[in-house]
């Protein structure tokens, strides 16, 4: 799949889904405990580790970057969708947020001390992976928390409609636990535990933490 493609519809399809987007979303940590709790524990991860910036990566309209904040982590988000990171900054004035791609992050080498990737993956092609997780060890620093959120399966499907019957053009991804564990290890990351979620429903998530090596494996 073209990189340049595959981003491109990714961007345009959150532009045009930007506000009903983030209407459907803005309180929907409130039904969740289970990822209520992840987010309380990487925050104290996050804290354990030394502190410094937190990057939600694929942060959309900013609901989990401000619950983070509200957790009392320097929280930022970055988003492939301009149109994401306008609602970002309205509904969260006092947050920053910044346009980027997750398959070449901004930020310098080192510099991140825990990164939140929360069902942002999902869009992201196989073949693209290992660079995006890549980048994720590149700019976190030694013994950085890592949190991943993800659909679980094995199937992929392209998602023409949503948000408020919107059109849209992304690929979705569900992937298995261990598929991405061993993408994480081999970009230096050492997986510490898993969450898995709703099981018994439709679409089941699962939840990893790991931990950015010194060295790569």
């Amino acid at each position: 799949m073209n990189a340049d493609g595959w981003l491109a519809d990714t961007r345009s399809s959150y532009d045009t889904v930007a506000d009903s987007y983030a209407a459907q979303l803005r309180e929907a940590l409130a039904g969740e405990p289970y990822l209520r709790a992840a987010l309380a524990l990487f925050a104290e991860l996050a804290h354990a580790a030394g502190g410094g910036p937190v990057a939600d990566v694929g942060c959309g309209p900013g609901h989990v970057t401000a619950h983070l904040h509200e957790l009392g982590v320097d929280a930022f988000g970055i988003d492939l969708s301009p149109g994401m990171i306008d609602v970002a900054r309205r509904d969260h004035p006092g947050l920053r947020f910044e346009v980027g791609s997750m398959t070449g992050l901004a930020q310098a080498d080192g510099s991140v001390g825990a990164l939140l990737a929360f069902w942002s993956l999902i869009h992201i092609p196989d073949d693209s992976v290992p660079t995006v997780f890549t980048e994720f060890r590149r700019v976190l620093r030694p013994g950085a928390p890592l949190l991943l959120g993800f659909h679980m399966g094995d199937e992929s499907r392209l998602k023409t409609q949503g948000y408020g019957g919107y059109p849209m053009k992304v690929h979705v991804h569900r992937r298995l636990p261990a598929q991405v564990t061993a993408w994480l290890s081999d970009a230096g990351f050492t997986v510490q535990a898993q969450m898995l979620l709703d099981l018994d429903e439709s679409l089941p998530g699962a939840v990893l933490f790991a931990r950015r090596e010194a060295q790569a494996q």
